[in-house]
């Protein structure tokens, strides 16, 4: 009996979920989607252009009243409660230390340095032969530490891991220049392209290294 396209579509998904393998997720999806990259991005260029439109103060009111907004509108689609606080809170934070300073490109500046610290925990991570994208998938997906006692499982969890420290480092060096250089509109757009999008990338690198791994683990069952 002839099947159509669709039914081999429908028949490979059914074999997708028998196997148990999940369908791979593109680099966005990795990163949490779509709305995540938009809700990211609306308060960081809420306060550029209300800075350059009306000042300072217009600029941390707009940025901390659109992360408001967003968490509202989270909570009312009962998404998670975490990430639609934790965007207020770090919105406020930076906001915060830039009332404080007075400076608009203060509003960038927590993120740069936990950028640096982001970078230095997982090249940190690797040195001591805990590479932290193994530990937290392992962690998170309920699979334990049996990976660590695998080298070459620990060789792809190493690559993955300094794919994250360098997209943290290369956020460090970006950022702290044009700090340094006092641009607070290309901060902003460096935060942004640098945020969700570079991450997604990374993560991608990381389910890799999951594949790698848990391919070995079953070849060896």
């Amino acid at each position: 009996m002839k099947t159509t396209p669709h039914q081999d579509t429908t028949n490979d998904a059914q074999a997708t979920a028998r196997s148990g393998q999940p369908e791979r997720k593109s680099a966005l999806e990795q990163a949490g989607g779509t709305k995540a990259l938009v809700y990211s991005a609306l308060p960081v260029l809420a306060f550029v252009v209300a800075n350059n439109a009306r000042g300072l103060r217009t600029a941390i009111v707009a940025s901390i009243a659109l992360a408001l907004g967003i968490a509202v509108e989270r909570l009312a689609r009962r998404e998670s409660v975490m990430p639609a606080l934790g965007g207020v809170f770090g919105v406020a934070i930076a906001a915060g230390i830039s009332w404080w300073t007075g400076s608009a490109k203060d509003y960038f500046l927590i993120g740069i340095w936990a950028s640096l610290a982001g970078a230095v925990l997982f090249l940190a991570s690797v040195l001591v032969r805990r590479p932290l994208a193994g530990v937290i998938w392992n962690s998170a997906t309920g699979k334990g530490d049996a990976w660590r006692a695998d080298r070459r499982s620990r060789f792809y969890y190493d690559i993955a891991t300094l794919v994250l420290a360098f997209v943290f480092g290369a956020r460090f060096v970006v950022q702290g220049y044009l700090y340094k250089a006092d641009k607070v509109d290309a901060l902003g757009v460096a935060k942004i392209v640098m945020g969700y999008p570079l991450l997604g990338v990374a993560l991608l690198v990381v389910a890799w290294a999951a594949r790698c791994s848990n391919k070995r683990h079953l070849q060896s069952s």
